[in-house]
Order: structure tokens, then C-alpha cells, then sequence
């Protein structure tokens, strides 16, 4: 007997290897069925000639080809072959369509996204483009497609997973539709102040305008500049929370970048060196996607020799180099979007005053197909002379508390057909100064700060974009839209947006900072950055007569923040009674101010910020209010403390007056408290890295809250460098710290003596497919503020080569 039931343990031991055995094997196929084909001939339909793609060692694709069709036709298919996940969800976020796989979930910014009709605008602007870029368009397309052919089902590993869930589908052809209403997602993301407009709007209806003024501060005279009625409560409460919120680029107070250009007076070589870090929130994949595109040979009929950083989902780089120029970006965050308060008639909601008459409104019904729902739901969309109702959808004139409501349009640049993409390869083609502004002409939205430089020795700026001017105000506010008085008359002429060309200061930096002083007769925008990141960045520059690309690689690393400086003085005076508390104001005096891994000061200071935010104006402002205006706030803090008196250092709810040193000793108990609480007792063992981690997250299913999915497509968390407000910006969210919500997505360094020169890095790795060797292989060297080479040349890129595909017809 017992012989038996060995036997049988024995059977059954040998049988449950052999099963998991089998799990893991069935598990490896099936993650690794998507990883595409690299190397070899592979056919696709449609080409006029072969085409030449070289990968190195990072899997970064360098295209050769004789035709631009086939230049763009190739590169839609390596785009696809690598993040083909990634084009599919962005593409389903600009069509509105994201609940047909995601189900309920996503139904809010589904409703919110086709209420704004991004889909409808890029209809209009296919029917406008030119032939072309619509050619381009058609060519990527086309490359799309060829890989939806070639691959089957094996798309990726998300796809298998909806598959478990139910929702089983088979991915669309792709069209320019999908890459325009791309555009459209990077153009809300980056181009818009609704949500300061509306968190103004809430502030005064909460405060009154001195509560405005006195937190909406100006910006700085101390810091550079690149170039010398309101809407009821009701009305306000009814916009839908995703009219706030971006939705692939990132969320936070720290999006941004920075870029900059030394000429060769200020240089070791004599050419010039451009840099660019673009501050976009932490996702994965990386939102970047390096690639080259060569035309073999160069000439007229194919005019692209050009490597950078590209968006998957869209043809053509966008930040680069070609042959003879170079550029980089920063989002300049000029006022493109208004609300307008409109009357509408009591007796027909569907109609609205405009100069004392009632004009119809534009009804359009979208229908949002749900998975796991029979029926579609029916969105009834209204739209002005300014734009879509954007309070409709969460209520408006058919809910019970409508009372004193009032529908508020949006006016916004990207609702009307743009230029964008033709701007884009026209800069791909662009051989000097004057070609390259006469493509930013066609830059609309959204508006950027370029940095340019060519190996002529040549440096400058261009602001490019459809800026609006107004008959009155601002825009910072919501306004009345029956009269006209505040409608968009007109937009500033290109030529008359700002430009630097050869500055005689040998440099030129941009971070979001103030474009233009006072004295600039257009308004662009009220709400800069603050301008630490500028300053901090010229201060660099400024320190060393010449610099190196070494130099540039040590001004990316610069984590310090110089918002400490302006704060410091007022905690350093503080004279606490507990040791504690003693014990933290000396690290914060022996401190060098940088804002690393491994320091305690760092960690304590950051933790001051976040609660003094809260102690300070938690009271007045409420809850809602204040998670909306944190960043504001914050900015505003150095100009508080300025007056040891100002109300804000008084709680409102305690009969007595705090005042400033009150409050900033509470701010300080609560900082260390929260410390200890998650760090421990020992206050010279913390770590800011320990608090500020960075964890790259799958676009959809890695926020899915199932812990085995998410396992399977996130990486992290990784200890981070850096702050909001420090060159190397890694923010964190000031209602939810420390984690890093947004960062430097990617950074580049390109040296105009010898382009070979040339350094590169971005967030997370080529690759799209989890497990793939380059899906997070670039983490950590971006973390560490590393590079690899920007290969240039065709000897340099086969040398190079550890992957070779041959695309026949």
C-alpha cells in the first residue's frame, strides 16, 4: 500500500511540474507572440521599392527608402510593429470611443471628448489638407495597415487580455482621421488654461477678486523672460471634473519643459549645441518613440533625411535634427481657450441671444457604443457661434437643481481645422532660419517655444500659433457671450509673434516661462511658469564662460529648486520649543539645496511645501477649491510671507490669530509627522528617493486596479532625483505626494559641429510589449541622467545595427 501511494505521490508530483510547466510555457508564447519581426525580408503590399530598417542595440529604427511614400509607408509600420497598443488606445481617446473595450469606465471622457467634437473638427481639416501631406498621411496609413494584415491576432498582450474580459475585437484600418484626432488629444493636453480659468471662476465666486489678486500673482521681475460678468455657482458645478483633465500627455503642475541654445561664442567647439527635455506625465510606453527616416538619395521627389523623436500614430519627427538644422520644444501655454456664458431663450433651450436676437443652436447626437451594454448611449450635443455646451453632459437644463444655470461654451483654437502636420514636415525639410519660420507659420496649435539652431552657426526662437486677440479682457475668466464684447476678432499675425535671431548674449532658454514683458502690445498669457527653471538654467549657463555637451548633460541633472531660496529664510527665523522640530531647521540649514535621492533635507523640505499649502489656505479655500489652485498657491507663498500680517496666516475657524510663525511651525509639526509616518523615527535616515518614486504605468490596463495585470505591465517604482520647479523636473502632485505624477520624458543633446555627437535618452524603452527586451530597458539610465548616441550617419547607423529588416513590395 504504501509502495502504491508513493507511486502515486510520485505520478502526481511528476504531473503538476508537467502542468506548470505547460502554463509557463502556453504564458511565454503568448506574451511573446507579439514581438515583432526585425530582422530578415518581410513583404508588404503597396511599396514601390525595398526599403532599408536598421535597429541598434536600443531597438531604435533607422528607414532608408527611395520614395517618400515608401519613407512614410515604412515608418507607420515600425511605429505599429512596436506600440501598436499605444496607437490603438490613443486613437480610440480622440475618437471618443475608448468605452466600446473599456466599458463604463471611460464613459465620462468619452461623452466629455465627442460633446467637444475632435473627430468632427478633423473631418473638416481632411477635406482642407493639402495633397502632400495628405499623401504622407495615406502612406502611414497604409504602413499601419500593413502590419493589421501581417500580424493577425497577435497585436499585443492587452489585446489578449480584453479578449478574457469579453471584449473581443477586431482593430479598425487605420486612417489620417486616426492620426488628426491625435493631434487634437496633444492639443487639449498642451494647449489649454480652461482648468486655471475655471479654478479662477470658483475662487472668485468662493472669495471675491482681492482673494484673486492677491494668490494670482504676476510673474517675477527677477526672472527671465525668453524675449526682451461671471458664470453662477450652479453653472460652474454642472462642468463635468473631465474638462479638467488631460488625457495622454499627463496631469499636473510640473508639465512643461525645458529647451535652450548656445551659440558658438559660448562653446567649446565654436558650433552650436541645442538641448531639450520635455516635462510630459509618467506613462508607458514613453510617449517618445526615436527613429530616423533617410530618403536614398536626398533630392526633391524625396526630401527627408532626419532622425529624433517621434509620436507613434503621426508621420515625420518631431523633435530633431535633419542635414542642416536642429530644433527643440516647450509648451508656451498661451490663453487658446474661452468660456462663454450664453443666454438662452426660456420659451426653446435650443436657442441662444446673440446682439438682442435667438440664433439656433447646432444640435449634433453622438452615439457611444459601451462593451457589455446592448444599447448605445445618445449624447445631445449643443453647439454656439463659440463652441460646444460643455456643462450639457452633466446635466443642464433637464436635471431638478437647473435652477440658475447657464450654459457655458468653449472657444478654442484646435475646433477649427489647423495646419499642424504640414507645419511638421515642412520643419523635417526646413535647410535654414527662413524655411524653418515659414514652416512654424503653419504651426497653429499647440503654440510652442522653438529653439533652433544650424551648422551654419546660426541660433534662435520662434513663438509659432493661433493666439487669439480679443475685443476685451483677457480670457483669464469666464465671460458673457450675448453681446460680442469679448469675441475673438482676430489672431496675432505670425510676423508679429515674438522671435530672437542671434542674441548677443550668445544664448537663448525657454521653460515655459514669460515669452514677452509687459510692453509686448498682444496678450499671449497670464499664467507663465513662475521662472525658476529659466532662472536656474541661465544661471548655469551665465557661471561658465564656455560649455561642453558635458556641461549640457550637467544642467539636464540640475536638481535644485530655487523656490527653496524664496521660502527658506522665513522657516530658517522659525524658533520651535520641540528638539524635533530643531533638529529638521538645522538639516534644512546645513542643506545645499539640491533635491537628490539621498538626502533627509530634500525630504523635509518637499513635505514643508505640501503642508504649508495646507495650513495656510486649506480654510479659506475648501477642499474642491484647493486641490484645484495648489500650484497656484504655492507659487504665491513668497509673496506671503512677505507680510507677517497677511490674513492668510489666520485660521478662520480658531477664535485666535495665528499668525505666520504659528502657522508655519504647524506646517512644520505636520511635515515631520507625516514623515515619521512614512518613513520611520530616525530623521537622519530619510531619504527623499525613499519618498519620491517613479512608477511607469500601461496606458489602460496597468490602472486597472487588478494586481496580476498590473504586475504584468508596469515597472516600478525606481527612486527618483529632482523636483517640481528644479531644471530636472520631476513633480509630484501636491494634493497626493510624492510619487512622481509627470518628469522629464525625454532629453536630447545635439552637438552642430559633428551631429555623430549627438546624445539622446527617454522614459522607458522603445518597445510597447511587456517583456520585450526594450519595453523598459531605458529606466534606469534615464533616472541616472544617462545617454545613448544619436546615430547620424548611414556608417555609423550599420555599424551600429543589431537588427536588419528588409521591406520588399
Amino acid at each position: 500500500m504504501r509502495t502504491r501511494r508513493m507511486r502515486w505521490g510520485y505520478l502526481f508530483g511528476i504531473g503538476f511540474i508537467i502542468l506548470i510547466l505547460i502554463v509557463l510555457i502556453s504564458a511565454a508564447i503568448l506574451i511573446r507572440r507579439p514581438f515583432p519581426e526585425t530582422n530578415g525580408t518581410i513583404k508588404l503590399t503597396g511599396l514601390d521599392a525595398p526599403v532599408e530598417v536598421y535597429r541598434d542595440e536600443h531597438g531604435i529604427p533607422h528607414i532608408y527608402a527611395s520614395t517618400t511614400h515608401d519613407l512614410f509607408m515604412a515608418q507607420g509600420f515600425v511605429h505599429a510593429q512596436d506600440r501598436f497598443w499605444q496607437m490603438e488606445f490613443s486613437r480610440r481617446i480622440g475618437n471618443g470611443t475608448l468605452s466600446e473595450i473599456m466599458g463604463p469606465a471611460t464613459l465620462d471622457s468619452d461623452r466629455f471628448i465627442r460633446t467637444l467634437g475632435w473627430h468632427r473638427t478633423a473631418q473638416m481639416e481632411i477635406e482642407q489638407l493639402g495633397p502632400e501631406v495628405l499623401a504622407a498621411l495615406e502612406a502611414y496609413a497604409q504602413g499601419v495597415n500593413a502590419y493589421l494584415a501581417s500580424e493577425g491576432p497577435a497585436y499585443g498582450l492587452e489585446f489578449e487580455i480584453l479578449g478574457l474580459t469579453g471584449v473581443d475585437f477586431e482593430p479598425e484600418p487605420w486612417t489620417p482621421l486616426n492620426t488628426l484626432t491625435w493631434g487634437k488629444v496633444m492639443a487639449w493636453d498642451l494647449g489649454g488654461n480652461r482648468s486655471v480659468e475655471l479654478a479662477y471662476a470658483h475662487l472668485i465666486a468662493r472669495l471675491g477678486m482681492q482673494a484673486y489678486e492677491e494668490l494670482v500673482v504676476p510673474y517675477g521681475e527677477d526672472k527671465p523672460v525668453i524675449v526682451t460678468e461671471l458664470p453662477s455657482e450652479i453653472s460652474m458645478a454642472a462642468i463635468p471634473e473631465v474638462a479638467t483633465h488631460q488625457f495622454l500627455f499627463g496631469e499636473g503642475d510640473d508639465l512643461g519643459s525645458n529647451n535652450w541654445v548656445l551659440s558658438g561664442s559660448r562653446t567649446e567647439s565654436g558650433f552650436p549645441i541645442l538641448a531639450n527635455d520635455t516635462h510630459l506625465g509618467i506613462q508607458l510606453p514613453s510617449i517618445w518613440y526615436e527613429n530616423g527616416i533617410h530618403c536614398t538619395p536626398v533630392g526633391p521627389e524625396c526630401p527627408y533625411n532626419v532622425v529624433g523623436f517621434t509620436f507613434p500614430s503621426v508621420p515625420g519627427v518631431i523633435i530633431g535634427h535633419n542635414d542642416r538644422i536642429a530644433w527643440g520644444v516647450t509648451n508656451v501655454g498661451p490663453d487658446v481657450q474661452d468660456l462663454f456664458i450664453e443666454r438662452t431663450n426660456p420659451q426653446n433651450p435650443d436657442q441662444y441671444e446673440v446682439n438682442g436676437r435667438w440664433e439656433d443652436m447646432q444640435i449634433i447626437e453622438e452615439q457611444i457604443f459601451i462593451a457589455g451594454e446592448e444599447e448605445p448611449e445618445i449624447v445631445r450635443v449643443r453647439v454656439t457661434r463659440h463652441g460646444p455646451i460643455i456643462n450639457d453632459i452633466a446635466g443642464g437644463t433637464n436635471e431638478e437643481w437647473s435652477f440658475g444655470w447657464q450654459p457655458l461654451a468653449l472657444s478654442w483654437t484646435a475646433l477649427e481645422p489647423g495646419t499642424i502636420w504640414e507645419s511638421v514636415l515642412m520643419i523635417n525639410r526646413a535647410q535654414d532660419w527662413d524655411s524653418f519660420r515659414e514652416a512654424l507659420s503653419f504651426w497653429d496649435v499647440p503654440s510652442q517655444n522653438f529653439v533652433y539652431a544650424d551648422v551654419e552657426g546660426n541660433i534662435g526662437y520662434q513663438t509659432p500659433g493661433r493666439i487669439p486677440i480679443r475685443a476685451s479682457g483677457d480670457g483669464s475668466l469666464p465671460v458673457p457671450g450675448w453681446t460680442g464684447a469679448y469675441d475673438w476678432v482676430d489672431f496675432i499675425p505670425f510676423e508679429e509673434l515674438p522671435r530672437s535671431f542671434n542674441p548677443e548674449k550668445g544664448y537663448l532658454v525657454t521653460a515655459n516661462n514669460a515669452v514677452v514683458d509687459g510692453s509686448y502690445r498682444y496678450f499671449i498669457s497670464k499664467d507663465w511658469a513662475p521662472g525658476y527653471r529659466a532662472k536656474r538654467i541661465s544661471e548655469l549657463i551665465e557661471a561658465q564662460e564656455i560649455l561642453s555637451v558635458a556641461d549640457i548633460q550637467r544642467i539636464h541633472a540640475d536638481s535644485m529648486p530655487l523656490y527653496a531660496q524664496e521660502v527658506l529664510p522665513a522657516l530658517l527665523a522659525l524658533e520651535p520649543e520641540s528638539a524635533e522640530a530643531a533638529r529638521a531647521l538645522d538639516l534644512l540649514r546645513a542643506w545645499d539645496g539640491v533635491a537628490d535621492r539621498d538626502s533627509s533635507a530634500a525630504a523635509i523640505f518637499e513635505a514643508l511645501r505640501v503642508h504649508m499649502v495646507d495650513r495656510i489656505f486649506a480654510d479659506e479655500l475648501g477642499e474642491d477649491l484647493l486641490d484645484r489652485m495648489r500650484g497656484k498657491v504655492m507659487d504665491a507663498i513668497p509673496t506671503i510671507l512677505q507680510d507677517e500680517n497677511s490674513h492668510w496666516f489666520d485660521d478662520i475657524y480658531t477664535e485666535q490669530v495665528e499668525g505666520q510663525e504659528t502657522m508655519l511651525l504647524l506646517a512644520l509639526e505636520d511635515a515631520l509627522a507625516d514623515l515619521e509616518d512614512r518613513l520611520g523615527d530616525s530623521m537622519e535616515e530619510w531619504r527623499w528617493g525613499d519618498l519620491h518614486t517613479a512608477t511607469f504605468k500601461d496606458l489602460g490596463l496597468g490602472q486597472s486596479g487588478i494586481v496580476p495585470i498590473e504586475w504584468l505591465f508596469n515597472r516600478g517604482p525606481v527612486e527618483a532625483d529632482g523636483t517640481g520647479g528644479a531644471p530636472n523636473a520631476t513633480g509630484y502632485s501636491l494634493a497626493d505626494p510624492y510619487e512622481v505624477t509627470s518628469l522629464p520624458s525625454q532629453r536630447m543633446i545635439v552637438d552642430l559641429q559633428y551631429f555623430e555627437n549627438s546624445l539622446t535618452m527617454h522614459t522607458t524603452g522603445q518597445s510597447g510589449h511587456t517583456f520585450h527586451k526594450h519595453y523598459a530597458d531605458f529606466i534606469d539610465p534615464w533616472r541616472n541622467i544617462e545617454y545613448h548616441p544619436m546615430l547620424w550617419t548611414r556608417g555609423q547607423v550599420e555599424a551600429a545595427a543589431a537588427d536588419h529588416m528588409t521591406l520588399i513590395p
